[in-house]
């Protein structure tokens, strides 16, 4: 096996993660991860990977689960460093479908086990809750993987029931590209999996490739009139302040009649701790618009 050197600067990164408390390790088995959704499963599950990707924008973005200290920032996803790779010493690596390109180099390091929760036209909650399985059985954590899922389905049903007074207008959950298109997800989404088993519709019924479809007008909100808009970050820097003063967006019906919801940032392909955190900020959000409307 040969890599090269790692540079001054990734020296330092993982000398000062060495002064950092040790990850929690399930069966003694070092376990990294280049997939986010892998990596919000494996801290839902009480198991911190020696390292990781992206692991500031996973702050931002996802959000939640916390991630413990100790975990080595891998660097982009698309393009992780091999070197910190190494030098993290996994003995199991977790990818998923989105990084098969990178699966080469990964098995030179360790043993590569890949989920496929993202495929074209296929709902992905099951796969999810079924990778957390997977992963609970391979790392000693099946219970907590089962007892994870009965809790999610609790914490569903019982905001089904509370949102059963909304459940007449239909959600369409979109990220803004531009103040004149947006990204929206659909049936295959993660986010349409959770508005169905919240028992509301999704106002998007158009086809959708792995889960949105990008970019679209902004006119077709005007299609919907009925829907409640959901808008989820990130949002272009002034974005929001151009359609402030647009005559065609403040003319829309959802916009005229404050259903517009501007809920917190979300991973949009993350697995069963992410739909939990959409059902949460948008249940927490119509049900709030509901009170003072």
């Amino acid at each position: 096996m040969s890599f090269s050197l790692p540079r001054r600067r990734d020296a330092l990164a993982i000398l000062a993660a060495a002064t950092l408390p040790r990850p929690a390790l399930a069966n003694d088995l070092r376990v990294a991860t280049v997939d986010w959704s892998v990596l919000e499963t494996l801290i839902a599950l009480g198991i911190t990977p020696v390292a990781a990707p992206e692991l500031l924008q996973f702050r931002e973005v996802a959000v939640e689960p916390v991630i413990p200290a100790g975990v080595t920032d891998l660097g982009l996803r698309g393009t992780v460093n091999f070197e910190l790779l190494l030098l993290s010493r996994p003995e199991l690596i977790y990818s998923s479908s989105f990084y098969v390109s990178s699966e080469p180099r990964l098995t030179r390091i360790a043993p590569v086990e890949r989920f496929s929760i993202y495929v074209p036209s296929r709902p992905p909650y099951e796969p999810a809750a079924a990778m957390m399985r997977a992963i609970g059985a391979r790392l000693g954590r099946s219970d907590e993987a089962e007892r994870y899922i009965a809790e999610t389905e609790v914490e569903f049903a019982g905001l089904r029931e509370r949102l059963k007074p909304h459940a007449a207008r239909p959600v369409i959950p979109i990220n803004l590209g531009d103040a004149r298109h947006f990204r929206v997800f659909g049936a295959d989404s993660m986010f349409g999996e959770v508005l169905k088993r919240l028992g509301l519709a999704n106002a998007w019924t158009e086809a959708t490739s792995y889960s949105a479809m990008a970019p679209v007008g902004i006119e077709a909100l005007a299609r919907i009139p009925d829907a409640w808009i959901a808008l989820i970050p990130p949002v272009p820097p002034g974005a929001l302040d151009v359609l402030a003063a647009s005559t065609f967006w403040n003319a829309l019906p959802s916009m005229r009649t404050g259903r517009v919801l501007q809920l917190a940032s979300i991973n949009p392909f993350g697995g069963l701790p992410a739909a939990r955190r959409f059902a949460r900020l948008l249940s927490e959000a119509l049900l709030t618009e509901r009170a003072h409307g």
